[in-house]
């Protein structure tokens, strides 16, 4: 798949450091730039200098919702920034996730879910279709 900015800054935040390297490595791959970060808190850091292009973050990190505290704040700072949360909820529990009400959206600050696994091509797709907007 072509990639129409090459200079397009991903922000890719998970606690399995597996899921960060196959994934950073594909988006290099794919022609962006990719910096990772294996928590919350590390990422909050990041953001004190950086404004990605796109966020891909996991939901369950140190905290259960560390995912969605940390793009409540990546919105705050950065509202123009589309936000992915990948998890693995729905496979270990069952339950969906979306925001799909206005109750949902006033809180859950996500552009997008996806559930894992993710395939990379959805994950690409999904990335290329946000960041056209």
């Amino acid at each position: 798949m072509s990639v129409e900015n090459p200079q397009k800054t991903i922000l890719l935040v998970d606690d399995d450091i597996d899921f960060l390297l196959q994934n950073q490595t594909q988006l290099k791959a794919a022609g962006y730039h990719v910096v990772t970060a294996e928590s919350q808190k590390d990422a909050e850091e990041l953001l004190k200098t950086l404004k990605p292009d796109m966020a891909i973050l996991d939901l369950m990190m140190e905290q259960v919702d560390g995912g969605f505290a940390l793009a409540y704040h990546l919105k705050r700072k950065y509202p123009d920034v589309p936000v992915v949360i990948c998890t693995a909820v729905t496979s270990e529990t069952g339950m969906e996730f979306d925001a799909a009400t206005d109750e949902e959206k006033s809180w859950i600050k996500a552009d997008y879910f996806l559930p894992k696994p993710i395939r990379f091509e959805q994950l690409l797709a999904e990335i290329e279709r946000l960041l056209k907007k």
